[in-house]
């Protein structure tokens, strides 16, 4: 009796091989990319402070107190290395500076028999965040945080790159205060782009520049993330009676863009159907969108089903806040 080829061991082998790539590369890039960027943080932050660190340590041996000659090498020691630099140089170092080493060797291998010096740069950086989050928060702080920024602002070459970092860093990490206006991506949006009947999925950012809207009327900013990386994109300005709003979540918005539409929202998904145009079927090729309703202003909460969706496409008249 003849084995089928779906039953065969190399197809088996195929089909179990994948299944466990399946299974185990999600887990693996994940715990990949926090490892990734611990190390990052790691080498950039937490060991530069650890260093300062230990310069303070290896400072505070050679002045009186608490560390008063905690880590000081003995004489000895210091000149059995001048020696030994002597004899493998023509100018032999100077007995201060072989003691500096040898006092900053003591100060490393203390540093590095305790675990809980490891986290003390990781520690430190996360109270500097907080302190200054907590003085900018205050009146004396503001100002203070406004005279540095002028000092910023007015130098050469930093004038034309901090106010962009800033709004870029504010765009994720504002806390929406009253006295700035916030800039976040609160909805998440369609319109025919890059030409009708071509649907893209976009970020609203907010209203259009007044110089936009004097030509095209009540405009709305979009941007459109590429796939898969949606980190970058485009952004475009469209009226606001041609965009839609979808009744997805922006980090549902992001899975679909990252996984090129293979990961469709739970509450999204169709009845599994002919991938072939209906143009080549015969069939009606008319435009149909489910679950879409024109943008309304409304919050993110806000669910549309398909008795929701309007009929018609008249515009909407702009909302009066």
């Amino acid at each position: 009796m003849s084995v089928s080829k779906d039953r065969s061991p190399r197809f088996g082998f195929k089909r179990a091989f994948l299944r466990g790539c399946a299974v185990l590369l999600p887990s693996v890039l994940t715990l990949w990319i926090f490892a990734a960027a611990f190390q990052f943080v790691d080498r950039n932050i937490a060991e530069p402070i650890n260093g300062v660190a230990r310069s303070a340590l290896a400072w505070g041996s050679t002045v009186s107190g608490p560390l008063g000659g905690r880590f000081e090498p003995s004489d000895e020691a210091v000149r059995l290395a001048v020696a030994e630099r002597a004899a493998a140089s023509r100018r032999p170092p100077s007995e201060e500076a072989v003691r500096s080493e040898l006092r900053a060797r003591e100060v490393e291998a203390w540093w590095n028999s305790h675990w809980f010096t490891h986290p003390f740069g990781f520690v430190v950086a996360l109270a500097f965040v907080y302190v200054m989050g907590r003085l900018v928060g205050g009146w004396l702080g503001r100002r203070l945080f406004t005279l540095f920024e002028r000092v910023l602002t007015s130098t050469p070459l930093i004038r034309q790159i901090y106010p962009s970092v800033k709004q870029i860093v504010g765009f994720f990490f504002s806390d929406g205060g009253a006295e700035q206006q916030r800039l976040k991506f609160n909805r998440v949006v369609i319109i025919e782009y890059p030409r009708p009947g071509v649907w893209s999925i976009g970020l609203l950012t907010g209203t259009a520049m007044k110089a936009i809207q004097n030509e095209s009327g009540e405009a709305l900013t979009v941007f459109i993330p590429s796939s898969p990386t949606p980190f970058t994109g485009w952004t475009v300005s469209v009226r606001r009676s041609d965009v839609h709003e979808l009744p997805i979540s922006i980090d549902e918005a992001l899975r679909y863009l990252v996984s090129g539409g293979v990961v469709v929202p739970p509450h999204q998904e169709s009845s599994p159907c002919d991938p072939v145009p209906p143009r080549a079927l015969g069939q009606d090729t008319s435009r149909t969108l489910a679950a879409v309703a024109p943008f309304s202003g409304k919050g993110p909460e806000t669910s549309v089903g398909p008795s929701d969706v309007p009929r018609s496409n008249a515009p909407i008249p702009p909302s009066h806040t």
